[in-house]
């Protein structure tokens, strides 16, 4: 470092030391300043605190037994003094902690509250101030406050005095009672039911729309406000039917002042309305009186309406041919129609106030009607059969459809019940079920029938087959070749026979199987089943998809595939044999086909083919009850069987089973 440096350096230390000598004389100052004022502040609070004590011991009988809240604040807002409602008020005690009004007033009154403060100082008090606080347990409060400023001997302020009022609950009635007041007056000048209200002297003090609507009026109903309703009547009253009686009814009414319900009033224009007059009486005096009008004319309308649909309907209830009941609760007859009395043999005096059952039931039966009793009593409706005694002790079967009977309220009252005698329709119900418990003796009777006589037929013909297989056997040089022609013939038809017989069993055996449906896997089905049946080289069998798992009985299911399969490749003509197997889904069933390419049927034979024994040929395997088995299998499964077909190019079976 060069001597020039040195020096600079040393130059800048002195000044250094020069300024901070003079800053610490600075702050010397001030705070011997501070001090001064110090002192000054605390002698200022010593006399405000004196004068406090003189003014408020003078005071003191009076503010510490006042009712409302008593503050005195220092003219910063510190609490110096406040009485127990103050402190039981702003739930705080200024003796416990430091207490600042600014603490305790809500931020968004604070621009507002420095503002009255000013004032206060500028004009000595204030009266009617409200501001809103938040006390020290966070409750929100609207206060009324009154204030003035206290001043020592020279006049000067030294702090501000208060009286505080919680005026929460009165501010939170005030807008209560505002917005009711608005409620009401917009309820009022809407109101379905023309108003009119008036005070002593005649004058109107409040209107609506609907009374400028009613009566052609046409102002807005607060311009009519303080007009004497009696001079405007005189413009409106040739509105009405009759223009004098309706002045005079107003004379009379306002005359008496008297409530006035229900006074019909007939409009030139058909309308018709009807008016009600109040008087209002405070203290015995009177105060005015409110003028309601409403239109009844559709509710004139319809009671005339309702009158001419009851004595249409009662005429109908009086006629019908279905007996006709009202009871109470009690159960005692309180209406009855002219057909029930002819069902029953009695007249309406006979029944009316008696208990219908004691009257028609059996001692046993009588908890039947009890127990649809407590059902209307609970509004239930229901339909039932009861045997009842007529008055000439015959014994007679009703249905009764009862529904519970209401008042205006909505209160059960008793029931209404309707009454049919269905004693013919029992007694057809009866025979039917005798002829059904005999058609199910005579089936189950022709069934074993059709056993013993497939049994008694079948033995005579194995007899007839071995007879003529011993007679071939022991003749056969002695035969010529018609006559071992006309042998085989005789073998071919016992075989027929036979197979006939057994076709005539299974068809009459269908409906008495009692096997129950059960899960049946139609594609695992016809594979095993195309491996049992004879299919010959030159015919081909083909599942075209994955055929559905349905419920069905077993056998039946096995034996409607094999006979439609089996009947397929009987009657293939073509060197090249095809079937094909498919199936598709619909909502409530699954659709199969079996489609072949054999002969053909005719058109005009489709109708036919599923009748017992209708064979199209006269093949030998043929008895005409193959197809029959098929359709009463698809019937057995809730479905349908159809084929469409062209002779000489094939024949397609459609038919539907139940998922």
């Amino acid at each position: 470092m060069s001597g020039s440096d040195v020096e600079i350096l040393k130059r800048a230390l002195e000044r250094e030391r020069a300024a901070r000598k003079q800053a610490e004389k600075i702050l010397e100052q001030k705070a011997a300043e501070l001090y001064e004022l110090t002192q000054k502040l605390r002698h200022s609070n010593e006399k405000l605190e004196v004068l406090i004590d003189e003014k408020t011991s003078e005071l003191n009988g009076v503010f510490e037994n006042i009712v409302d809240a008593y503050v005195v604040t220092d003219l910063y807002g510190n609490v110096l003094k406040m009485n127990n409602p103050a402190i039981d008020l702003l739930e705080a005690d200024f003796t416990n902690e430091s207490i600042n009004l600014m603490d305790i007033v809500m931020p968004s009154e604070y621009e507002n509250v420095l503002e009255l403060f000013q004032k206060l100082l500028h004009n000595g008090s204030l009266t009617d101030v409200h501001v809103k606080i938040q006390t020290k347990n966070q409750h929100l409060k609207l206060v009324h406050i009154n204030c003035s400023i206290i001043y020592d001997a020279q006049g000067k302020a030294k702090a501000a005095q208060g009286i505080v009022r919680d005026i929460t609950k009165s501010d939170e009635d005030e807008k209560k009672l505002i917005e009711s007041e608005n409620r009401l007056s917009t309820l009022i000048l809407n109101l379905e039911n023309a108003v009119l209200l008036e005070d002593e002297n005649g004058k109107i003090v409040l209107t609506n729309h609907k009374f400028c609507e009613y009566f052609e009026i046409p102002l807005k109903p607060e311009e009519i406000v303080g007009n004497d309703y009696h001079k405007i009547s005189d413009n409106y009253k040739f509105l009405f039917d009759d223009p004098d009686y309706f002045i005079q009814r107003v004379d009379e009414i306002l005359s008496l002042k008297k409530m006035v319900i229900g006074d019909e009033l007939i409009m030139n224009n058909g309308r018709i309305l009807e008016r009600d007059f109040i008087p209002i009486i405070e203290s015995d005096n009177y105060k005015g009186h409110l003028w309601s009008y409403r239109d009844v004319t559709l509710k004139r309308s319809y009671s005339k309406s309702l009158e001419a649909q009851k004595q249409k309907y009662s005429s109908i209830i009086a006629n019908m041919h279905l007996g006709l009941v009202e009871v109470d609760t009690e159960e005692k007859i309180i209406m009855v129609n002219q057909s029930f009395t002819q069902m029953s043999g009695y007249t309406e005096e006979e029944v009316v106030g008696r208990k219908a059952s004691s009257l028609f039931l059996d001692s046993d039966d009588v908890h039947i009607f009890k127990e649809q009793t407590r059902k209307r009593l609970r509004g239930e409706s229901s339909s039932y059969e009861v045997v009842v005694n007529i008055k000439s002790n015959e014994r007679r079967h009703w249905l009764i459809s009862g529904a519970p009977n209401y008042d205006l309220e909505g209160n059960v009252t008793g029931s209404i019940g309707i009454h049919l005698d269905i004693t013919d329709l029992k007694n057809l119900e009866i025979q039917k079920e005798l002829l059904l418990a005999q058609l199910a003796k005579s089936n189950d009777e022709l069934h074993e029938y059709a056993h013993i006589v497939s049994h008694d037929l079948k033995s005579p013909l194995r007899s007839i087959d071995a007879l003529v297989n011993w007679l071939k056997a022991d003749n056969l040089d002695k035969f010529d070749e018609i006559s071992l022609k006309n042998l085989s013939l005789i073998e071919e038809t016992l075989e027929k026979m036979e197979q006939l017989i057994g076709d005539i069993l299974d068809y009459s055996s269908l409906n008495s199987s009692n096997e129950e449906f059960t899960e049946i896997d139609c594609n695992e089905l016809v594979v095993d089943l195309i491996k049992v049946i004879y299919v010959p080289n030159h015919i081909e069998i083909n599942l075209k998809g994955i055929l559905p798992k349905i419920n069905g009985d077993r056998t039946k299911v096995n034996q409607l595939f094999q006979n439609l399969l089996s009947n397929a490749v009987k009657f293939i003509d073509k060197e090249k044999g095809i079937i094909e197997v498919s199936c598709i889904e619909l909502d409530n069933h699954y659709q199969f086909q079996i489609k072949d390419n054999g002969i053909g049927i005719d058109p005009a034979f489709h109708d036919k083919i599923f009748k017992i024994f209708h064979a199209l040929n006269k093949n030998k395997d043929s008895t005409g009850i193959g197809l029959s088995i098929v359709k009463k299998i698809v019937d057995l499964h809730q479905g349908k069987i159809w084929l469409e077909s062209k002779v000489g190019e094939g024949t397609t079976f459609f038919f539907t089973l139940k998922k």
